[in-house]
Formats: structure tokens, sequence, C-alpha cells
């Protein structure tokens, strides 16, 4: 019977976000494919480093460990998504061996976007360092991201798990965002002091937060008073913008542990007082403020139309 993965919270990762292919990627561009393709062969023994992702997955793998949940049957299932080809694909296979990182399913695509293999396994999250495929996943209607702040890889991180959002053009759709740029400020809170009443239409990430809080649940339900996952808005609305945001969460029947509504002041020193693991945004100055504050990011692209040719492998930045 087949494996049904719909049922579990399932990450793709792609392959130079969860290790540091950096070197590799250089060559790739600098000398091309057949370049490439050598260097992985003769460095076959070579033990990839983490990448900016590494802890975070790391640490979401661990909570099967904590439900004592076999690999057979876990509740949160990464796959590996690559442009590599099988046969590049060794070293990959035997860093994951070297860290036993619990990961048994793969994509290696050859060169061609990953984005069109998402709902074929029920990825919920989609984390990768080629942001034309995160552009096509977004597209897609799939929450996707892409990674910033490599310095952040070899960071050690403890549970609970803290992820944070944020919200027009993440959790909910780029509707409010597009009054604002479309009429500044005074538009932007006249139109959401009008709708105030009306659920905000849902954004990339709305599914994902679902999932974490089914997660969470599980966990309750398996006795942790606290479950080992955090989530958090972090927003720069204020008052009176609030309401339609808490409007809307209560109409989703979805609520966040932690919630900042900032109104302008700098995300950055929030995220790290609030001890955050990963941060995913629209914008990239908040993100840029987030690097400043160690905590790794991650850019959701708005939807948009794709025009460049596929890519051939690795993944380009």
């Amino acid at each position: 019977m087949a494996v049904e993965l719909s049922e579990r919270l399932v990450i793709g990762i792609s392959s130079r976000s969860l290790f540091d292919l950096s070197e590799e990627n250089r060559i790739f561009k600098e000398q091309g494919l057949a370049a490439y393709v050598e260097y992985q062969h003769q460095n076959r023994d070579k033990l990839l480093e983490p990448g900016p992702a590494f802890q975070v997955i790391r640490r979401f793998l661990r909570l099967n460990k904590m439900l004592r949940l076999e690999m057979d049957d876990p509740a949160v299932e990464v796959v590996i998504m690559s442009h590599n080809s099988a046969e590049t694909s060794f070293r990959i296979w035997k860093a994951i061996s070297h860290y036993k990182l619990p990961i048994t399913r793969a994509v290696f695509s050859g060169g061609e976007s990953l984005a069109k293999y998402l709902e074929a396994f029920s990825i919920d999250l989609f984390l990768s360092s080629d942001i034309k495929d995160v552009q096509r996943a977004i597209n897609d209607n799939c929450a996707a991201a892409h990674l910033r702040n490599q310095s952040m890889a070899a960071k050690e991180i403890s549970f609970p798990l803290r992820l944070a959002f944020d919200g027009d053009c993440v959790l909910f759709s780029d509707e409010a965002e597009q009054k604002y740029k479309e009429g500044g400020l005074a538009l932007f809170q006249e139109h959401e002091a009008a709708k105030a009443n009306v659920p905000l239409p849902v954004g990339p990430f709305a599914k994902f937060l679902g999932k974490l809080i089914l997660l969470q649940q599980r966990f309750r339900d398996f006795g942790f008073n606290k479950p080992p996952i955090r989530t958090a808005l972090v927003t720069a609305r204020n008052a009176p913008a609030h309401e339609r945001v808490l409007f809307t969460l209560q109409q989703w029947g979805l609520w966040l542990d932690e919630s900042f509504f900032l109104g302008g002041v700098e995300k950055g020193p929030i995220l790290k007082a609030l001890g955050t693991h990963i941060f995913f945004d629209d914008q990239p100055i908040h993100l840029e403020s987030a690097g400043r504050n160690e905590v790794v990011g991650a850019l959701v692209p708005t939807i948009k139309p794709l025009e460049e040719p596929e890519s051939e492998f690795p993944e380009e930045e």
C-alpha cells in the first residue's frame, strides 16, 4: 500500500539550504556543469558542512523522537529536493548519514524545476536557496521561502523551536499591502478600519500554520503541557489595524502563541528577544534586521509571473 504523506507535516528542503554547497555553486557558475560534476566526484569523501536551515530541520526531525514515533510513521517528514542529478547526490546522502538525519525521501531533478513536485509529495513548507523555485512554489500557493543568513548555520538551537511570521503577504494575502502601496498609511488604516469585521484572505503560510497548531495539539494529547514548538506573529501593524488581524485568526480558528504589533519598530531586536530560530517575511529590510540580530531570515516572495528559463543544477541564487 502506498505511503500517505498528507497527514504529516512535510517539509521540502533544498540541498543547498540543508548543507553548505557555496563552493560547489561557485564552481558551477564560474566553470560550468562539467567542472562541477568533476569536483563532486573528486570530493565525494569530503563531508558537507551545515547550511542555513540545518539546525531548524534537525529540530523538526527530533520532534518525532519526542513523540516516540518510528521512522515508518513520523509526525514530521523531511524530503530533500535538489537540482543535482543522482550521479552527483552521493555527498548529500553521505552528509545525511553522518549527521544522523532521519531523511529517507529525495528528489534529484537533474536541473529541472523542483516546484512541480511539491504537490506530489504533499509539501507543507518548501525552503530553498533558489529564489526561482521559491517563486514558482508561491505562484502555486505553496508555503515557500528563500533562505538567508548562511552564517547562522552552525548555531545550536534548543527547544522550544520558535517560528515567527509576518502577517500581510505571509499568513494573510497581500490585499492590505496593496492598499498601502496605493495610498500610503492613511489609505491603509482607512481600508482596514472599514473591513475590521471582514476576514483577510488566506496567505501562503496559513495552511502551514494550521499544520503547526495541529502538531502542537498532538504534543498536548501526548502529555506535554508546553509543546516544544512556539509560534509568533511579528507584524508592522499596530492599533487600530490590529483588529482585522485578530478577527481573521478568530474566524480561521488559528491562534499563535505570541503576537507583536510593532507599528514601525525594528523587528530584529524583537525577534532576538523572542529567541526566534527562523522568521518568515516578505520584506528584505526586515530580514536584514533579523540577520543583524542572529536570526535566520526566510524571504516570502509575492505572486508574480516568472519568465526566466529553468536553471540547470545546482541551485542558483
